[in-house]
């Protein structure tokens, strides 16, 4: 199965207010960009990406978490984040039954974590293209011959 058809199965698998808040938060995330990937991780959890991983959402027995592996370092001028606010790098929108998906917003904060993403990713990639150039660099110095 594909990432994709295992949240399609876990929503399924939920059959109270959970599975309709997961499937909601699901289908917010990914219409905020074309371009985020579902990924299944960690034996059980739907992930979405872009250029690293932008969320995490789970179901627990009394509340659907969705961690934003990056969320201490996003704007967050919708309020959105309510759980992890004392972490230095993850924060957390926990939804209760009877919450309301705010989708603009939690678009929002969507794109600000890929734009994150994005930003740390070309931040990394001078480092990469030196390592790959000293690797070229090594593999055509020629080695003198031993008699």
């Amino acid at each position: 199965m594909t990432p994709s058809q295992k949240i399609d199965k876990k929503i399924a698998n939920l059959a109270d207010w959970r599975g309709k808040t997961l499937a909601g938060v699901r289908k917010a995330i990914l219409a905020a960009d074309p371009g985020i990937v579902e990924e299944w991780k960690w034996m059980g959890s739907p992930v979405w990406s872009k250029d690293g991983i932008i969320a995490v959402g789970n179901a627990h027995k009394e509340k659907v978490k969705l961690t934003f592996a990056h969320g201490a370092k996003l704007a967050d001028p919708d309020r959105l984040f309510n759980a992890g606010l004392e972490g230095g790098t993850w924060r957390a929108i926990d939804l209760y039954e009877g919450d309301k998906i705010d989708a603009p917003a939690l678009k929002k904060l969507i794109r600000a974590a890929i734009a994150f993403n994005a930003a740390k990713k070309k931040m990394k990639a001078p480092a990469a293209r030196k390592a790959v150039v000293r690797t070229a660099a090594i593999k055509t110095k020629k080695t003198p011959k031993t008699a």
